[in-house]
């Protein structure tokens, strides 16, 4: 027998499409999707088994972070690695990283995924790159911490390829032979990609950028990705050293690159994009080419800001991120959809972004960028991800606008989050994790880390 949640009249609702919703929202708990949208005054179709007062919440589409990196959570406020721009910051971290083993990983990645899932996230892509010796499972480990938390994932195979020793950033430490990157890629999307509509984990490739990796594994991960439909993702014209860099190795700018190694497609979306000229955003809009914006991340590093607006404008979709938590220290979707409005009305004006694209950009735009047509908007058939949010803090009291003041008045925790028609997060704790002993136990890993340098 199929069972069934109204979320009743809630305070507030974004659904990402222009339907009455203010009765609330239908559940089919049993299949996790969304059976019903219920108008304002109505009752639903046909009596539910159960029924969630929303009065005092507002409902979001359970947010979409379509980048990060796990790991990175061991080596937050790093004292060696702070105010510095990107080239020197990673140069500092990667013989940190080179360390890694797989209760460490492990860790970070329980952790990364609890904290999202707090700030109200229900799908997290993250770009795993580092494979040294005694890590070479590293994805595999990712997935077993993922389905711990209940939390839907896309997880990169990442990789670096180039090396210091053959003109590349990273030390040969923390690279890998080509060869055996493009087999485990294949391993990996055997045995983990899930396309099927409501999957909970799937898997894309992704070299990590154009100063870590060769023109040839780009080339032969974008076939392979082809073969198999899946995506591809890399850091692309995040700082001007990126592209000076690209210059002088391949003769090119970075979106002439991309083309060049077969990227320039629909399914490939990019973490950054910030240093691109008006006939680069054409191409790239014209292809399809996605865009992950990562404001406090690239704030932190001073690398630029994004022209979100002018890639829209083009045709490219945008998706927010809150990128690696060594260069943005903190893994909160909902307070990074806040960096993101704000610094694009840096950008653009005040009146040229509002909240409700700050709310689109890390919902139905994220799943864009992951190619999830199931998942981002509150409608009849879609996944029932949502993020419930409680306006009874002292931070929100004036406020008058809900939906605005989600984003204005600085919202940092979920008091309710579901995925798949099914609670993980109650009363703002997660159900299922004990967070005193995630913190105890990832603090001695990153502590044990940072001590084996």
């Amino acid at each position: 027998m199929t069972r069934s949640l109204w979320i009743k009249q809630p305070l507030a609702m974004h659904t990402n499409t222009c339907a009455d919703s203010e009765g609330g929202l239908v559940i089919d708990t049993d299949q996790g999707v969304i059976r019903e949208v219920v108008a304002r005054g109505a009752l639903p179709s046909t009596p539910c088994d159960a029924v969630f007062d929303a009065r005092q919440h507002v409902v979001l589409p359970g947010l979409i972070n379509t980048h990060h990196h796990f790991y990175q959570t061991l080596t937050r406020a790093l004292p060696a690695a702070l105010n510095k721009p990107l080239f020197p910051w990673l140069q500092t971290l990667y013989p940190i990283w080179a360390s890694l083993d797989e209760n460490m990983l492990f860790s970070a990645t329980e952790l990364a995924l609890s904290e999202l899932l707090l700030s109200g996230c229900t799908t997290a892509a993250d770009h795993h790159y580092v494979f040294p010796d005694q890590l070479t499972q590293a994805i595999d480990i990712q997935m077993d911490a993922a389905e711990s938390t209940g939390m839907r994932v896309t997880l990169t195979r990442g990789s670096m390829s180039l090396g210091a020793a053959d003109g590349g950033l990273p030390p040969q430490s923390v690279v890998q032979q080509e060869s055996q990157i493009l087999d485990d890629s294949l391993r990996l999307i055997k045995r983990f990609h899930d396309p099927a509509v409501g999957s909970k984990r799937q898997v894309a490739l992704a070299p990590c950028s154009p100063f870590s990796v060769t023109s040839e594994l780009m080339s032969e991960s974008a076939k392979l990705a082809a073969e198999y439909t899946i995506r591809l993702h890399t850091h692309l014209a995040e700082t001007l050293d990126e592209e000076a860099f690209c210059l002088k190795r391949f003769g090119m700018r970075t979106v002439d690159y991309l083309e060049h190694v077969g990227w320039l497609s629909e399914q490939t979306w990019l973490a950054h994009g910030i240093h691109f000229n008006q006939d680069e955003i054409q191409r790239l809009g014209a292809a399809g080419t996605g865009i992950c914006h990562c404001p406090s991340s690239n704030m932190m590093l001073a690398s630029g800001i994004c022209p979100v607006l002018d890639l829209e404008q083009a045709g490219a979709p945008v998706g927010l991120g809150v990128d690696g938590s060594a260069s943005n220290d903190c893994s909160n979707l909902i307070t990074e959809a806040r960096q993101a409005m704000y610094l694009q009305r840096l950008k653009y004006g005040a009146e040229a972004v509002s909240h409700l694209d700050a709310l689109r950009w890390v919902t139905q735009g994220s799943a864009s960028l992951l190619g999830r047509q199931d998942l981002g908007v509150l409608t009849e058939g879609m996944q029932a991800d949502l993020a419930l949010f409680r306006l009874d803090e002292l931070r929100f009291s004036g406020s008058h606008d809900p939906l605005a003041a989600l984003l204005l008045c600085g919202a940092h925790r979920a008091d309710r989050v579901m995925v798949a028609g099914k609670w993980l997060v109650e009363e703002g704790r997660l159900i299922h994790k004990d967070e005193a002993r995630l913190r105890r136990e990832h603090q001695q890993q990153a502590e044990c880390l940072v001590n084996k340098l």
